[in-house]
């Protein structure tokens, strides 16, 4: 019997998406094979997969602009490429990737990568669920069951899930010094210095209009700190 989560697998080489989703199918996820981009793309919105498995070699289409995309869809995604280059790794994580994954790779290392994510925006669905509605800190407004992200008389901006995770956590431990670990959670890999690209998009968004030019503190060699008082309503 399958379970409810639907994941794609867009991957040019036939042979290694048939044994993607092979190895998927054999702990009962549904799974979608796509060869291209562009048919993912059109597909997502009508079938609201869970993860989007994405290598980023395409031929249609750049595989960093369909991350892209999927993130603004607020989708699970998960970048496999032959490409070990610390710029793509970068690139990846930047553009919204939740895990990055080097060909070649165990088809098993891959099913738990997709079971450690899965958990993981389980958890972050049933902590909104059972959270407020939005956090007033610094003249800025957070409502996590939407992702948006507003300061006072501008207009709003959304966070990817990565960056929202990660300031629901701070969000939550004003003045508490956080590790690295409780702020990745299921997500973290020995490529910690994801943790360092996303805080640097989040720290670039808070800090864009807000007076306080240090809202999270780098406490070197322990983790990050939110440097203000959150109201919570």
């Amino acid at each position: 019997m399958k379970n409810n989560n639907l994941v794609f697998v867009i991957e040019d080489e036939e042979d290694l998406g048939r044994l993607m989703c092979s190895a998927l199918e054999n702990f009962r996820y549904e799974v979608r094979y796509f060869s291209n981009g562009v048919d993912a793309l059109a597909a997502a919105p009508k079938e609201n997969p869970d993860i989007c498995i994405v290598d980023l070699n395409l031929p249609d289409m750049d595989g960093l602009e369909l991350v892209k995309q999927f993130d603004a869809q607020q989708r699970g995604v998960i970048i496999v490429s032959g490409r070990d280059d610390l710029t793509d790794r970068v690139l990846g994580l930047e553009f919204g990737a939740d895990d990055y994954i080097t060909k070649p790779f165990e088809p098993r290392e891959l099913v738990a990568r997709v079971q450690s994510l899965l958990r993981r925006l389980q958890r972050s669905a049933e902590a909104e669920v059972v959270t407020c509605k939005k956090a007033e800190f610094a003249g800025w407004t957070y409502r996590p069951e939407s992702l948006e992200l507003q300061y006072t008389g501008l207009k709003k901006q959304s966070l990817s899930r990565a960056e929202g995770d990660m300031l629901l956590a701070l969000l939550k431990h004003p003045f508490q010094i956080l590790s690295r670990d409780q702020l990745l959670g299921d997500n973290c890999t020995p490529y910690d210095r994801s943790i360092d690209v996303r805080m640097s998009r989040l720290r670039k968004k808070l800090e864009s209009s807000s007076e306080e030019s240090e809202l999270i503190k780098t406490v070197y060699g322990a983790g990050y700190m939110l440097t203000t008082a959150v109201n919570w309503s």
